[in-house]
């Protein structure tokens, strides 16, 4: 996985990575989130990479919905909007909750964007959209669980490993991580929101090498950073076997709507 900046990815593995994004989504939680957006107003994606997520909404058959993307991100938000030319750009700060406009939004998403930011960050946008009645959709938030098939003897512990690297600091104070999506629900709802959780786990092939190798790689290099040797070993066996193994790597979609 390359990371270009604290919550920013490169385009091609955000572009590898979207069918599998796509294809685990909770279906009947992203139609519960596009029936929440009131007539007239727009969907604010946070931290909106290439778009992906008004392609996930369209691929449902929610073509109709008007877009505004916000993300630090100058390159990835000028591909988004090429991509997506109905769509309003906006280049912002996403660690300023209090700067990011509201005004005209229905419904607020964001996608794999909770595990990497902070309680505080979270709480904060919580009472945000809880003072402006407005709901939220965040969508693959990783959850802590993966694993192969077949196994390997060191999985459970580049997965502790990877898990504690997750919860680092990514620029809005400890990186919830593997609890994004459980302690985001428990946030909102102490906010006043009536939230579901569905899970939205990947589930990738034989059929899916490139995608595997890539996502071993950035599991790997986060291990290394705790333990090179252990994570050196496993990379090795797991690359060589992408075309004979199985991964499932979880996630949870959560949907906060304010109480009324």
């Amino acid at each position: 996985m390359k990371q270009t900046s604290d919550i920013a990815f490169a385009p091609d593995w955000l572009d590898l990575r979207e069918p599998a994004d796509h294809a685990a989504r909770d279906a009947a939680l992203l139609a519960k989130a596009a029936n929440c957006v009131a007539s007239g107003t727009s969907v604010l994606d946070l931290g909106s990479g290439t778009g992906s997520t008004i392609r996930a909404f369209e691929r449902a058959g929610f073509e109709h919905l008007n877009w505004r993307l916000l993300d630090n991100d100058a390159g990835l938000l000028a591909l988004a909007t090429h991509r997506h030319p109905q769509a309003d750009g906006v280049i912002g700060n996403l660690s300023d909750v209090e700067g990011i406009a509201l005004d005209g939004i229905g419904l607020v998403t964001a996608s794999a964007l909770l595990d990497l930011m902070s309680h505080d960050w979270v709480d904060a946008l919580a009472k945000r959209l809880h003072a402006a009645k407005l709901p939220f959709y965040a969508a693959l938030n990783y959850d802590g669980e993966m694993s192969w098939s077949p196994s390997q003897p060191s999985d459970d512990i580049i997965v502790d490993h990877f898990n504690a690297h997750q919860q680092r600091d990514k620029g809005t104070g400890p990186a919830l991580g593997p609890t994004s999506g459980v302690k985001a629900a428990r946030i909102f709802e102490d906010c006043g929101f009536d939230v579901s959780l569905a899970q939205s786990p990947w589930l990738i092939g034989p059929d899916q090498p490139v995608l595997h190798t890539q996502l071993l790689d950035g599991i790997a290099g986060a291990v290394a950073d705790i333990d090179e040797t252990i994570a050196r070993h496993w990379g090795h066996a797991r690359t060589s076997s992408v075309s004979t193994s199985r991964a499932v790597i979880g996630h949870l979609d959560l949907l906060a709507t304010p109480r009324t």
